[in-house]
């Protein structure tokens, strides 16, 4: 709606249901992400709201701290999101599998990403200096230690 309030209907066990954070989505809200059971919302003030199917990325929790202030952008796989912040930080959640924990890139996350994209199962992010960086289900694109070596420099998008 025109202030940023949003409005949420269907069925509440598919991810609907926003009335756990209906007080923050009254105002402010930029944009909205979604994924098959639950849905991000990016406010003006670069804080994310999140709702719908907890193990999906309904819940935030984990690393809410980490997006009170300064996301710029959200994407979003089928169960999982990950919110680029300002400072070039990639910030994960949601199911651990499709992306949802990038332990296992997170110093190469901490700071110089300039955009982050998605297939259904796994994300990727470029770097400032074109390195791209991939997380999430292995054999679905989550795993690029194969071409490695050509994705170190140089990509564009």
């Amino acid at each position: 709606k025109d202030a940023g309030e949003v409005v949420t209907w269907g069925v509440a066990r598919e991810g609907s249901d926003c009335s756990a954070v209906a007080e923050h989505l009254a105002a402010g809200v930029r944009s909205i992400t979604g994924g098959e059971k639950a849905f991000a919302a990016l406010k003006d003030a670069g804080e994310v709201v999140t709702w719908g199917f907890a193990g999906l990325g309904g819940d935030c929790s984990a690393v809410a701290d980490r997006l009170a202030a300064g996301v710029t952008s959200i994407t979003g796989s089928v169960m999982a999101f990950a919110a680029l912040k300002g400072s070039g930080e990639v910030v994960t959640w949601g199911s651990a599998s499709s992306g949802g924990d990038s332990r296992s890139v997170e110093d190469r996350l901490a700071a110089g990403v300039v955009s982050v994209t998605h297939n259904p199962a796994a994300f990727a992010a470029v770097k400032g200096a074109g390195e791209v960086v991939t997380w999430g289900y292995a054999s679905g694109g989550g795993d690029s230690s194969a071409v490695a070596d050509r994705l170190a420099a140089g990509v564009t998008s």
